[in-house]
């Protein structure tokens, strides 16, 4: 009796996993991509692994389920000894006012291809992929996607940019063949919180 519950516990943790993995991929519900170049392969950049780790802020991205309802949010990276990455994610859920939220993550660097593609694990045995696509000289700003480009982030150093920054981003993954009517900045302020272009709480996906 003990090995069947084990069995059937084991088969439904799979079928939760899958079902949370096509839910962050966002394969079956996503608009379509009007980007004329929309079917262009996703391209990763070289990456200083240990330049690219610290704190950055989420600027901007493309809302999906996980994400939801998420001020002020941010990542902070540190490379392991063994070339592995603890990926830490920050952020208050509705409210400027709300407990700070954690959640841990493991990433690893794809063997060739130069730190700009990780297979990050949310948890076991669930991974998936994410693409470095561009960072700039100074290793202040970064843009990450996922294959499909079904999701986006654009992420800084500090967390405000300048709106011909935020624009110029945009144009990145523009060329890069993303729909970028569906990216939408994240408050890093409460006074930003409701403008326009920015995510607010209770937005739908």
């Amino acid at each position: 009796m003990r090995r069947i519950v084990h069995v059937a516990a084991v088969a439904a943790a799979a079928t939760a996993a899958a079902m949370l993995l096509l839910s962050i991929t966002g394969c079956s519900n996503d608009p379509p991509n009007p980007n004329p170049r929309a079917n262009q392969p996703l391209s990763t950049v070289p990456v200083d692994l240990p330049r690219y780790m610290g704190r950055w802020y989420i600027i901007a991205n493309i809302p999906y389920f996980a994400e939801r309802d998420m001020l002020g949010s941010r990542a902070e990276w540190k490379l392991r000894a063994d070339g592995k990455i603890d990926d830490s994610y920050y952020a208050r859920k509705k409210s400027f006012d709300a407990a700070e939220k954690h959640y841990q993550f493991l990433d690893t660097p794809v063997p060739g291809k130069d730190g700009g593609e990780w297979s990050v694990q949310l948890f076991w045995p669930v991974h998936v992929t994410q693409l470095t696509l561009y960072v700039d000289p100074d290793y202040r700003y970064t843009i990450l996607g996922y294959p499909d480009k079904s999701l986006g982030w654009i992420f800084a150093r500090e967390p405000d940019i300048s709106d011909d920054m935020y624009r110029s981003l945009l144009a990145r993954l523009d060329a890069m063949g993303y729909d970028t009517s569906r990216f939408r900045r994240v408050p890093q302020r409460p006074d930003q919180v409701g403008k326009a272009g920015f995510s607010s709480p209770g937005d739908k996906d």
